[in-house]
Order: C-alpha cells, then structure tokens, then sequence
C-alpha cells in the first residue's frame, strides 16, 4: 500500500506530466451544454468531485478523450444498471478518512482523538461501461440555451455582492482597498473570457474570506494564481461554460506551478482543495449550500 507521501507524489507527478505535454491546463475544458457534460460527477450522489480529484479525473479524461462527467466505482456502475467492459482500467482517486482512537492526554485521562488516513480507491467513466446510455453525451438535449446560462453567471456575479468596478484595460484584485477591477464586457473577445476572467479575480476576492493566508504558503503568487485559475474553471463548468483557449501569461504561470508542484507534492492538493472553498463559497450567494451525500466526494486538504 503507497504512503500518503507516495499517493500525493504519484498525482502530483500526472498533473505535471500532462502541463508538460498539454497545449493548457488539464482543468480547462471546452464544457459541452450536454447535460452529461460539465465538471466529473459521481454516480452514486450527483454531486461534483472536489478537490485533487476534480484535477485527477480531468487529467484522465483529457488523456482517454472521455466526453461524459460521470464516473463511479466498480460496484456503484452496478448500482446504476451497468457493468463495466471487459479490460477496462480504472482511474484512482483519494479519499481522506477519519479515524477515530481513545488517547492518555497529558493529564493521564483518556480522551477521544481522531486523525485522517489517505486511501485511494478505483473509479470508471460512464464511457468504459455498458448499460449506462443515458449517462452519455449525446442521450438528452440540452438543458439551458446559452442565453440561461449567462443570466446565471450574471447572477452568480451580482449575489456576491462584490465591490466590481468596470472599465480600464486591466483586470485584479486589490486586496487593500477590497475591490475588483474589470474592463467592460464588449471589450473582451467572448462573453465566455469576460465571465472567466471575473470568476478569476472573485476567486481572489474570497481569499481572505474562506481562509487562504498567504504569509503562511510558499510559492505564494503562482499558488494564489493557481487557486485562482482551477476556482474559474471549476466555476464556468458549474454553469456549462466553456473555457476559453488562452490564458494571460500562460508560459510564466505553468512555469511557477510547475516549480511548486516539483518543489512540494502538497501544492496542488492545496491549490485544488482551495480552489474548492473559493468556488463553494462564490456560489453560496445564489444556491443553498448542499452537504455531501457520501464519502466518495470528501476532499479535506493536507
């Protein structure tokens, strides 16, 4: 059984592998407004992948040219009316469990302790199964015209309540003064590279917010402009909105990431598990927040 030290490795060692040979990011994804596309999901709670392995799957997809989101282990693709084919190989994903033991503290009473355990366990894409057609791309029309889905970004945007000043030819966060700067909308090639870049800075915006300190992270700027890069795509693939194919600084960015990531196995799954606390915290001003159903989407960062 690998080590935490050597399951972190090992993802970590993908992710850079697929920078290297990758055109963009892993994360980035042109999202379909099938209904069976978008960010990974689990097939036993319908509920997004978070953290490392939202990234992990992207990863896996990318390389395997899955279409679907959906993905579930051996027994949960039985479950849902389907058996996995026959050669198939599975895609590992981790899971944070808590343990619970009984403790001497330093008053010699025993007293209740926990701690977590990194486990990694096998999940298939809908597209390495049969039986499943209606998890398919491609086996229902779409849900929303694009005109909806911008309407939900927009409101998205507006429920943070954000302090968002439009104009310019810039766009950041000054964490000093609390406000986002971003050039007007018809100044940006595509509606899509306005909401990302919007989606980027309020990912910025929430890092006081959601706890991020960046006094205490090394790397500090190419681990705050991953954070903010995976928060902006985890967020147009929640409202099935494609990324766009250029990134601002793409060489210097993918350089810093790739130095963290070598430097300290750790660093993505902080990115990713913070890039998740951003998003969920963004949504919140327009839906309720929804607990996890089960343990296959529990991500708890190291």
């Amino acid at each position: 059984m690998l080590s935490p030290n050597e399951i972190r490795q090992e993802i970590t060692s993908q992710i850079v592998e697929a920078l290297n040979n990758g055109k963009l990011p892993p994360w980035r994804r042109p999202w379909s407004d099938d209904p069976n596309a978008g960010l990974n999901t689990s097939l036993s709670s319908g509920r997004p992948y978070s953290g490392i392995n939202q990234l992990v799957l992207q990863v896996a997809a990318s390389k395997s040219g899955f279409q679907t989101k959906w993905w579930g282990t051996y027994r949960q693709v039985q479950a849902s009316g389907g058996h996995v084919l026959k050669g198939e190989k599975g895609t590992h994903v981790v899971l944070f469990k808590p343990i619970q033991r009984t403790r001497i503290d330093e008053n010699g009473e025993e007293t209740d302790d926990s701690f977590l355990v990194l486990r990694t366990f096998v999940v298939f894409n809908a597209e390495q199964t049969s039986g499943l057609a209606q998890y398919q791309v491609g086996f229902a029309p779409p849900k929303h015209d694009t005109g909806e889905r911008y309407e939900q970004a927009d409101e998205v945007i507006e429920t943070t309540d954000a302090d968002i000043r439009y104009g310019g030819n810039e766009a950041f966060y000054r964490s000093g003064e609390d406000f986002i700067q971003v050039p007007y909308r018809h100044q940006f090639e595509s509606p899509e590279a306005f909401y990302e870049t919007t989606f980027h800075e309020l990912c910025h915006w929430t890092e006081k917010r959601v706890g991020f300190d960046r006094s205490q992270a090394e790397n500090t700027y190419a681990l705050g402009e991953l954070i903010a890069e995976i928060g902006s795509c985890f967020l147009m693939g929640e409202l099935g909105l494609p990324t766009t194919a250029n990134m601002t600084n793409h060489a210097s960015y993918i350089e810093g990431w790739l130095k963290g990531m070598s430097g300290d196995p750790r660093f993505i799954f902080r990115a990713a598990a913070q890039a998740s606390k951003s998003v969920e915290f963004v949504l919140s001003f327009s839906r309720h927040p929804v607990e996890p159903v089960g343990p296959i989407d529990e991500v708890i960062p190291l």
